[in-house]
C-alpha cells in the first residue's frame, strides 16, 4: 500500500507541478489533491526538490524506455521519426503546458541544482537517442545532425507552448525528414 501512497503522491505532485508550476505549487496542496497524509510524504520523500525530482523521474524514464524500444524494434531512420508523431500527439492533449522538463529548469535556473541537473539528463537522452539512430545509419557527423534533429523537436514544442498545439510536430517532422534525406539517409 505504501507504494501505491507514493506513487499518488508522485502522480498528483507532477500533475500539479507541470500546469501550475514548480515553486508556486505548494506541499499542503499536494497533500489536499491527493489525499496522503504529511507524514507519509515525509516518510518518502525529505523535501519538497526529492519530491519534484521524483515526479520528473516519473516522467523521464517512460520516455526513455519508449526510444530505447524503438531503437530495438524499428528501422533507424523510423526510431527518429517516430519521436515527432509521439511528440504531435503530446503537444495536442488537453493539458499540454509546455514541456515538464524546460518548465524545471527555467525555474531552477542555476546548472548545478539537481533539478535541473535531471531536465539536463532527460534532454541529454533525447539527444543520444538521435545520435544513436544517426550512427546506425553511418550519418557522416551524427553528433551534428543530432543537434539540429534536436533544435526542431524542442522548437516544436516552445511554438506550440507559447501559440497553442497545431501541426508543429509534424512540420518539425517534415524538416526532420528533409535533412536526412539532404545527408543521404
Amino acid at each position: 500500500m505504501t507504494s501505491s501512497k507514493r506513487d499518488q503522491l508522485v502522480n498528483t505532485a507532477l500533475e500539479l507541478f507541470y500546469r501550475e508550476g514548480f515553486h508556486a505549487t505548494g506541499i499542503d496542496r499536494i497533500l489536499a489533491e491527493s489525499g496522503v497524509a504529511k507524514m507519509t510524504l515525509y516518510k518518502h520523500f525529505k523535501s519538497k526538490d526529492e519530491l519534484i525530482l521524483a515526479a520528473l523521474d516519473s516522467r523521464m524514464r517512460p520516455a526513455a524506455e519508449q526510444m530505447a524500444k524503438a531503437l530495438e524494434r524499428l528501422p533507424p531512420r523510423d526510431a527518429i521519426l517516430r519521436v515527432f508523431d509521439g511528440l504531435h500527439a503530446l503537444l495536442n492533449e488537453k493539458e499540454f503546458f509546455g514541456c515538464a522538463f524546460i518548465n524545471a529548469a527555467a525555474e531552477f535556473h542555476e546548472r548545478d541544482h539537481p533539478i535541473h541537473r535531471l531536465a539536463a539528463t532527460h534532454k541529454a537522452n533525447v539527444l543520444a537517442h538521435f545520435r544513436t539512430a544517426l550512427e546506425r545509419l553511418q550519418a557522416s557527423d551524427p553528433e551534428r545532425l543530432a543537434r539540429q534533429i534536436q533544435y526542431l523537436m524542442e522548437g516544436a514544442i516552445s511554438i506550440a507552448h507559447i501559440q497553442g498545439p497545431g501541426s508543429q510536430a509534424m512540420e518539425a517532422r517534415a524538416a526532420v525528414d528533409t535533412l536526412l534525406r539532404a545527408e543521404g539517409l
